[in-house]
């Protein structure tokens, strides 16, 4: 054996991955088709539960360090607030949302695995798989051809792992486009707060991000492919507060994308798994995307670390019975959330007054904490 795992794709799933596994002592070997680390991202929220099942491998106090804490999340209708979505009251050493680019967490995360003496190999893409009962042999994009008792597919939306495994990935595409940005802004935006708003023209979401900036993350029905200020300042002129206007000073970073909403017909074929993107894809509608992958990935990385050191292989069984159920929650909690914010403007007025009367029962309020933060899916005492 090359590896006793082999991990396709050093994004946060992979790389979370690839540390489990190296903390208990198995040899890993992750290859990225990317020539270096991207440096700039889609995700951008950490949630509590996230924190939590990365804290036994020395990762979540980083992160805690160098990213925003916003204790709390609303959903607001222009200036009007519907929902408002505390965290600090949560039963977890985190009880907040944590901001911070997905390109610093994944700095972090490699710093870690290469602490444990892992590193990725780059750029290297897996282009065939094959499998017997011994194990899975990988070919990469140069020709290398790779031996490993497991290969773990983290190699997001387009995964050559999961389509080579024969894995259906069922599901479809949003209509609209979505547009991300990274801005500095002046004006009635808080600095504590994520806030999903509402509006006839679509959903926009602000958030803080460290350095003073803000992530910008909207649906239209066309975006330009670099969105610049004037089309990120209609946004959240026709979508955003009204009373004190937020106003764009800078544009550090802009992109659009297409979302889709499927989740792989299984995890597991054989001695091929997957994890994170390459299992599930959504609206980025409650920021879970990359929380469920790294979970995910803790989750694989535990149950094959015992399945080396010679527990029964339905660990793996359990794994992908359990994670896509979870999975099934999360998309359709995401889709939610964007068919009420892109609802028709002639139903706003009575959106806005059953959120609002659903906004002051605690009940309501508590179980979206639960569902956002991501601790619905601890597992039961």
């Amino acid at each position: 054996m090359d590896a006793e795992v082999l991990i396709a794709g050093a994004g946060p799933a992979g790389l979370t991955a690839a540390i489990v596994l190296a903390q208990h002592g198995r040899q890993v070997l992750i290859v990225d088709a990317q020539a270096e680390a991207a440096h700039t991202s889609r995700a951008a929220v950490v949630h509590p539960r996230t924190l939590e099942v990365l804290e036994p491998y020395g990762v979540a106090e980083r992160l805690a360090a160098h990213g925003v804490h916003t204790p709390v999340f609303t959903i607001r209708d222009r200036d009007k607030v519907l929902v408002p979505v505390p965290f600090d009251g949560l039963p977890t050493a985190y009880p907040y949302t944590l901001m911070i680019s997905q390109a610093d967490t994944e700095a972090h995360l490699l710093a870690r695995l290469e602490e444990l003496g892992g590193k990725v190999l780059r750029p290297a893409r897996v282009c065939e798989v094959e499998q017997d009962a011994g194990g899975v042999t990988a070919t990469l994009d140069d020709g290398r051809r790779v031996r490993a008792a497991y290969l773990i597919g983290a190699d997001g939306l387009h995964s050559t792992v999961r389509r080579s495994a024969g894995i259906a990935f069922e599901g479809g595409t949003y209509a609209e486009s979505f547009v991300l940005a990274d801005v500095r802004l002046s004006g009635g935006v808080p600095r504590d707060e994520v806030v999903l708003y509402f509006s006839p023209a679509g959903l926009v979401v602000l958030a803080p991000l460290p350095g003073g900036l803000h992530r910008i993350v909207a649906t239209v029905d066309e975006a330009p492919k670099e969105p610049g200020i004037p089309f990120v300042q209609r946004l959240l002129d026709t979508r955003g507060p009204e009373a004190e206007p937020a106003r764009v000073e800078e544009l550090v970073w802009s992109s659009r994308f297409r979302v889709h909403h499927r989740i792989a017909g299984a995890y597991r074929n054989g001695r091929v798994l997957l994890a994170g993107d390459a299992a599930h894809v959504h609206s980025p509608a409650g920021g879970q995307g990359m929380n469920l992958g790294v979970d995910d990935a803790v989750q694989l990385g535990e149950a094959l670390a015992r399945v080396l050191a010679g527990e029964p292989d339905a660990l793996l069984d359990s794994y992908a019975a359990t994670r896509r159920p979870q999975a099934q929650r999360v998309v359709a909690l995401a889709g939610r959330l964007t068919a009420l914010a892109t609802v028709a403007s002639g139903r706003r007025v009575l959106r806005n007054l059953v959120l609002g009367v659903a906004g002051h029962v605690p009940a309501v309020r508590r179980r979206l904490a639960w569902q956002l933060s991501g601790l619905d899916r601890r597992p039961a005492a």
